[in-house]
């Protein structure tokens, strides 16, 4: 199977074209991002709709993905607490290699097919819990090996890939495959691809945290209060529902600890 992901660049002789020229083509081929998305959001909907079912229950999400695929994932699981109060642990980012390989690449870590399977039963997964499997290309061993095993152990599982007809797409059972294009360089699918996978993995979190309730309004009233910046967010929240002055708003935050609570008390 030919994969787009690996075809050659529209563009070529790279090293000769100013950085004017160089800035302008990756901006250009950038733009066909959003465009290759708002094509399959009814597919990210789908999988949206049985994660926040899953949740409901009690059940959790995993990403899962190799190298920069792996990295995003981490990258969305970890601001899931701070932004929407959830206890960590609810939305979960797991990289091939373990946590040494988001600084740096840890060798043939990918293509342990057998390792996705046993890192995620380090998190006692269960039928409840949903499995997002990231990869551009869609081939990485980790990740459809991991998907398969869950699909026989009755795991939701869903994907993230820019390769239609690629393993991880006929794997797992809500793939969301975003056809982007060749890359501005040859192969490196941090750039569109990952700029789609990030662009889809927003979309999910955030629906997701929306449906289950952690959003009022427009506002991220369940948001940790961890720095000065976010307790001042906060306390104009606090103001603008319920009227009070700053200083009254201010309070009212410190003492019951968040949004929701101060406003709900206030």
């Amino acid at each position: 199977m030919k994969k787009i992901t690996e075809s050659a660049s529209k563009y070529n002789d790279l090293e000769k074209m100013p950085v004017n020229e160089l800035l302008a083509n990756i901006n250009k081929e950038d733009h066909l991002v959003p465009e290759a998305i708002g094509k399959i959001i009814p597919d990210i909907e789908k999988l949206v709709t049985v994660t926040v079912e899953k949740m409901k229950k009690g059940g959790r999400l995993f990403y899962m993905g190799a190298g920069t695929s792996g990295r995003l994932g981490i990258v969305d699981a970890s601001e899931c607490p701070p932004t929407y109060g959830v206890p960590h642990g609810m939305v979960v980012g797991i990289i091939a290699g373990g946590d040494s390989a988001i600084r740096k690449a840890v060798e043939f870590a990918e293509d342990d097919r057998e390792q996705g399977w046993k890192d995620l039963q380090e998190h006692a997964i269960g039928a409840d819990d949903v499995v997002i499997g990231i990869a551009a290309s869609g081939s990485t061993p980790y990740v459809v090996g991991a998907l398969e095993k869950c699909n026989a152990n009755n795991i939701t599982t869903g994907c993230i890939t820019c390769n239609p007809g690629s393993p991880v797409a006929l794997t797992a059972k809500f793939p969301i495959v975003a056809e982007v294009g060749p890359e501005f360089v040859t192969g490196s699918t941090r750039m569109k691809s990952g700029t789609a996978q990030k662009l889809i993995l927003n979309m999910i979190s955030t629906a997701v945290m929306i449906q289950l309730g952690r959003v009022k309004g427009n506002r991220m009233v369940d948001m940790q209060l961890s720095n000065n910046k976010l307790i001042d967010r906060g306390t104009k929240m606090v103001m603008e529902a319920t009227g009070k002055s700053y200083e009254e708003a201010n309070e009212l935050l410190k003492k019951f600890g968040s949004v929701r609570a101060a406003v709900d008390n206030g």
